[in-house]
Order: structure tokens, then C-alpha cells, then sequence
């Protein structure tokens, strides 16, 4: 599996994924796609096969109450896997690494991830909560 992490995250967070054995894993911003928008990045992470780590979930997997609804992988068929990280405003590095760390761990116990969402969230007391489905949903 080769991630690929979004700008609105750190680059450390790749660093992490190539240390651990993800070799291919890079950042966005790495690729020389520094501001490239949600529209432009999603043909470049579908060509690429990359799982694509984000904290912008709304943007790629749709509304939270219907994933798939609407979001940059609403239409895709087939893709490598997305990961959500979410948590309280001013997501430190500290918290990235955390939420990280805690989706490479579920990975480690099951790395399917192909057509599927793994979002990692953590709230204001710390308490981290694990939510893995298919994206698109089956019929």
C-alpha cells in the first residue's frame, strides 16, 4: 500500500508510512501538487493507485450521514482507499501522527482497503473513534 497525504496534513506523516514499509508513500506537496485542487488531485490519485490520507473528508467522500452522495469519489468505481483523519480545529502534529498511527495499526490487522473509507477521528477529551465502510456502497 502507498499513501498519499494531502497538504492539509503534514509531510511527516509520510515519512511515518515510508519508515514503517510503505515505500511509495509521499505528500502532496513532494509531487510538486501543492495547491492543486480536490478536482485536479483526484485523477492523479486514481492513475497513481494511491490510498489518499486526508483531513478534508467532506470534500472526497461526501456528507458524513451519505457517503457517496456527493464528494470527488462519489462517481469512482474502483479506488485504492481513503483515509480520513479528523479531530478538533487546529489538528496539531501531535493529534495527525496519533490519528495516523491509529489507521496504520487497523491497516496492519486488515489492509484491504480497496473501495473502502477509513476515517479516524478524535474528539476534545482524546477519545479516538475507528469507522471503516465501503465507498461505493454495496448495492
Amino acid at each position: 500500500m502507498k499513501f498519499l497525504i494531502d497538504e492539509c496534513l503534514s509531510p511527516e506523516l509520510a515519512k511515518r508510512a515510508v519508515a514503517i514499509g510503505h515505500a511509495g508513500s509521499s505528500h502532496v506537496a513532494w509531487l510538486g501538487r501543492s495547491g492543486a485542487s480536490d478536482w485536479e488531485l483526484k485523477p492523479f490519485i486514481l492513475a497513481g493507485d494511491w490510498t489518499f490520507v486526508t483531513r478534508n473528508a467532506i470534500d472526497f467522500r461526501g456528507p458524513a450521514a451519505r457517503p457517496g452522495s456527493s464528494g470527488q469519489y462519489a462517481d469512482v468505481a474502483i479506488h485504492a482507499g481513503l483515509v480520513c483523519l479528523s479531530g478538533p480545529e487546529g489538528l496539531d502534529l501531535e493529534m495527525q501522527l496519533d490519528l495516523f498511527d491509529e489507521a496504520l495499526s487497523e491497516l496492519a490487522d486488515a489492509p484491504d482497503l480497496v473501495n473502502q473509507v477509513l476515517e479516524i477521528s478524535i474528539d476534545t477529551d482524546g477519545q479516538i473513534t475507528v469507522l471503516r465502510y465501503e465507498l461505493p456502497a454495496e448495492s
